[in-house]
Formats: structure tokens, C-alpha cells, sequence
């Protein structure tokens, strides 16, 4: 396993959960409060070296809109990294919208899980490496996760691992794991679930929910199949920042921590 993982570039995303124009956070998802300005975060996290970023609306769903074409477009005139943006996204043309505001990639979740043929449309439109699955996963029992919507509000009924399956026949090109139960807690990630998924789908997983110390990052890629992590408590808290999580990975893994990106097309 090591050496599969040292071939790999490992990619960084800073996550900001955003709501009411502000970046907040929580904890299961639930109790959230105020950490920062989007903007501003988005910057910061840029210039510390940053590879990716994810905007994610975090009331979207629930209230059937996303509001975060405002803040993408002034993001994509400061930060020349790829933007992934989730939260609300119910159709071809919120997602041509977002699109045309700045980002690269889109996550979905809500959306797929009621209708799943749209992830197969929005593949076919814009092409799959537009398309990214999110999955919020909750344990129900040994080995086995439950897919929840509504930003972990509502439950499904759906099993994770072959939601996460079927999201890669339907076309996702990469897939978004965050696991309810260790989000927010900077404990760890749930290991067990992310590896489950990484091993049977074929395209890149991005572990999301629990990272507390760069630790728990190399925990995961020792175990792990992964091509990203998605941090959020452990940057907006000062916990650590961005190089050294990278230099604390690559004392683990040389050359496993991606320094540059070449950016793909999207057709829209």
C-alpha cells in the first residue's frame, strides 16, 4: 500500500461551509458558528499553498437555492486554483451557472440521491471530470454506512458504499466522502468507511470529516486509498496551516503532496 500511495500527489482542499455570506462551521454537521469572510479565507489559504478549494452552501438544500455565485466569482478573480462548489444544485443550469461564475467542478448530492439520472445528464453536459458525488455517510452498524441529504439533516435508506458504486457508473468523475459522525470533531477520519469506498471505485476520492493533526492524514493514506483531503476545522482554528501539513505528509510519503496543477476543461 505504501507504495501505491507514494506515487500519488496527495491534494489539499480547505473546505468552507458557507452561510449568510459568512464561512461557518460545526460539528456532525449541526451547531455551526461564525469563522471567517469567504473571501478572505479563500485568499489566505491560496497564498499558504493551497491546491484546491471547496465552497459548500451549507443551507442550500434546504431551502432549494444556492446563493454562492457572488462569492465564486470574486473568489476566481483572487485564487487561480480549482473551485469545487456543492450545496443546492438541482439542475443543468445551476450548474452551467456555477460554472460560468468561476468553478471547476461541482458537487452534488441532495439532487442525485432524488433523482440519480441527473448525474448521468450533467456528466454527458459538461463533461465527468466536472462532476464530483458527494457523499455524507453515517454508521448504522458494523461496516455498514448510511448516505444522508439535506446537509446531514435527512436520512435516505441508501446504502454508501453502492450509492458510491452506482455514482461512478452514472458518471461522477470523483467523489466527495464525509463522514456525519467525525465531522467537526478533529479526532480523526473514519478510516474504515473511506477505505471501504476508495478500494471499490475506480475514480478520486476526497476524504472529508474529522482531521485534527496532520496525523490523522498520514493515518489515512497509510490505510487508504484516497487523493485528497478536505480540511476545514483544523485551518479555521489555527490548529495548523497548510505547509506544514504538507512538509509533515511528505516526511511520511515523499512526493505523495502535490505542488502544482494543471487545470482541466470544462465543456459549458
Amino acid at each position: 500500500m505504501a507504495l501505491k500511495i507514494m506515487k500519488k500527489q496527495i491534494r489539499i482542499i480547505p473546505r468552507l461551509d458557507v452561510k449568510n455570506n459568512t464561512v461557518i462551521k460545526g460539528i456532525h454537521l449541526e451547531g455551526l458558528r461564525v469563522v471567517g469572510v469567504p473571501s478572505d479565507l479563500a485568499k489566505k489559504y491560496y497564498l499558504a499553498g493551497a491546491d484546491e478549494l471547496l465552497y459548500m452552501d451549507a443551507v442550500a438544500s434546504l431551502y432549494e437555492r444556492n446563493s454562492l455565485q457572488d462569492i465564486i466569482r470574486r473568489t476566481a478573480e483572487e485564487v487561480f486554483i480549482p473551485l469545487t462548489v456543492g450545496g443546492g444544485i438541482r439542475t443543468l443550469e445551476d450548474i452551467k451557472n456555477i460554472l460560468r461564475a468561476g468553478a471547476d467542478k461541482v458537487a452534488i448530492n441532495t439532487a442525485a440521491i432524488k433523482r440519480p439520472e441527473f448525474i448521468k445528464e450533467a456528466s454527458q453536459r459538461f463533461g465527468s471530470q466536472c462532476i464530483v458525488g458527494s457523499i455524507e455517510a453515517k454508521k448504522m452498524g458494523e461496516s455498514k454506512w448510511e448516505a444522508y441529504v439535506d446537509t446531514g439533516r435527512q436520512s435516505t435508506g441508501v446504502d454508501a458504499l453502492e450509492w458510491a458504486q452506482r455514482l461512478v457508473d452514472l458518471g461522477a468523475g470523483e467523489l466527495l466522502i464525509t463522514s456525519i459522525d467525525c465531522e467537526g470533531t478533529k479526532k480523526g477520519l473514519d478510516i474504515e468507511l473511506i477505505k471501504k469506498i476508495g478500494d471499490c471505485v475506480p475514480i478520486p476520492v476526497i476524504a472529508c470529516g474529522g482531521i485534527g493533526t496532520s496525523q490523522h492524514i498520514v493515518d489515512l493514506l497509510k490505510a487508504a486509498d484516497v487523493s485528497a483531503v478536505a480540511c476545514a476545522s483544523i485551518l479555521h482554528y489555527g490548529i495548523a496551516a497548510i505547509p506544514s501539513l504538507k512538509k509533515d505528509i511528505a516526511q511520511t510519503y515523499k512526493g505523495a503532496v502535490r505542488t502544482s496543477y494543471e487545470k482541466e476543461h470544462c465543456y459549458y
